[in-house]
């Protein structure tokens, strides 16, 4: 079991799936009649990581509201009014989970809200990934990897035509450039799934720090990055058709992502 907590951005608005997030952050946005930020977990805690820290911001009552009912989202459940309103939960399922769901503010910036919840991964080593993308990415190894390199970051390197950070990385998996993505890229880019040191909050200064740019970019200028490659699957929900084949994947019962038994 890792004992390791894993930290989920949730607070963005999601302006390019507008259509559905309007209504709903886009981490609960389901996939299966399931929010993605729940696959995302399931994902972590099939490789022992059962510790959650989200952090939340736009509609963030939301997310928290949903995992106070818990129960009747998983559970078959009988409301017996002729016994005084009783309520009978049945096949309760319950996750061996510890979830911390932190309102680090409407317009706070991913660096911003990572430096909000420093109080709650105390001075170890933490996940980080957005809460807006599955992966079948073998998080043990990549915890190993973190660990064994000692830089202060490592971040999972995939290979798709998605608009994220674009990496320039050497021979020794050390990231030496991060910047944003151009049309005329075909290059490894950010797949989120990163391993942070605590050193990680030195460089994030306030609300208004986005951690893809000036964070990352200092980090590899002083060869702190380092990349975890994943050939595998991995798939961001930005857009409605994105989310429409997730759902696809999902229905046909070979969504590679599902690593868990029902």
């Amino acid at each position: 079991m890792q004992r390791i907590k894993a930290v989920i951005l949730a607070g963005g608005f999601g302006t390019r799936i507008s259509e559905e997030s309007q209504f709903r952050p886009k981490p609960m946005l389901e996939i299966g009649e399931m929010p993605i930020l729940w696959h995302i977990m399931k994902g972590y805690s099939t490789h022992g990581i059962n510790e959650f820290v989200v952090c939340a911001g736009y509609k963030q009552h939301v997310i928290k509201e949903w995992f106070s009912d818990y129960f009747l989202h998983t559970s078959d459940i009988t409301f017996d009014f002729t016994q005084g309103n009783e309520m009978i939960v049945h096949k309760q399922h319950v996750e061996k989970w510890k979830v911390t769901i932190v309102d680090t503010g409407l317009k706070t910036m991913t660096g911003g809200r990572v430096k909000r919840i420093k109080k709650y991964v105390d001075s170890e080593p933490f996940c980080l990934t957005y809460g807006d993308a599955v992966s079948d990415v073998d998080i043990t190894k990549l915890i190993e990897f973190h660990k064994n390199h000692g830089k202060c970051v490592t971040l999972t390197a995939v290979s798709l035509a998605q608009q994220k950070g674009v990496l320039d990385i050497s021979s020794d998996n050390t990231i030496k450039a991060f910047r944003e993505k151009d049309d005329g890229d075909g290059s490894l880019i950010n797949g989120g799934f990163m391993v942070c040191n605590p050193e990680i909050f030195d460089y994030l200064d306030d609300d208004t720090t986005i951690f893809e740019q000036k964070p990352m970019k200092s980090l590899a200028a002083e060869g702190e990055l380092k990349s975890f490659y994943h050939d595998g699957f991995w798939q961001c929900m930005d857009t409605k058709r994105e989310k429409d084949k997730l759902e696809e994947l999902w229905a046909s019962g070979k969504a590679p992502w599902k690593k868990w038994e029902d």
